[in-house]
């Protein structure tokens, strides 16, 4: 089954292009949401910038992984917020997949290893460009034993644990 379109760019405009771009808010911290203080505690929440996320999936060497939770811990960690933002973390993730995979398309060897980062659960994502068919895979290719999801649920590597990098630890 042919993989559907979720998400189309403008004319003319590519993932590379969109990974680059810089925006006015991107790499600010500001308040806590109200709604989200219980979940991360009052403080400042960093709304990232795509380049950074893109920089520290680079770093994550073959073999290891890396979980949206940590990621978001040492974006928020380095910029001395309390929180980074789930939502425009989770989006610019989609984008520095999207940009690597245009990438190797455009016959480049080396990409952003962004099939490395897992959920907190070490369920896959299904956002990534293939979905998480594709993600299993390439972390199948990299010596990590995929468990199969029951029914409706997940793909989800096993003793995933083992092999998080830590970044932080706030972690």
């Amino acid at each position: 089954m042919p993989e559907r379109v979720r998400w189309k760019l403008k004319d003319g405009m590519t993932w590379r292009r969109k990974l680059e771009q810089a925006h006015p808010n991107h790499g600010k911290c500001v308040p806590v949401p109200k709604a989200q203080e219980n979940r991360f505690g009052a403080g400042l929440m960093l709304i990232p910038r795509p380049l950074d996320i893109d920089a520290l999936v680079r770093s994550v060497r073959k073999g290891r992984l890396l979980t949206q939770g940590r990621l978001r811990a040492r974006l928020a960690e380095d910029a001395g917020a309390v929180a980074c933002c789930p939502l425009t973390t989770g989006i610019f993730l989609r984008i520095v997949a999207e940009a690597a995979e245009e990438s190797r398309r455009a016959g480049r060897k080396r990409v952003t290893p962004y099939w490395r980062v897992i959920r907190d659960d070490g369920k896959l994502n299904d956002k990534f460009p293939g979905g998480p068919a594709a993600q299993a895979r390439k972390l199948k290719d990299e010596g990590h034993h995929i468990l199969p999801g029951k029914g409706r649920q997940p793909l989800r590597v096993e003793h995933f644990e083992d092999a998080v990098v830590a970044l932080s630890s706030r972690a």
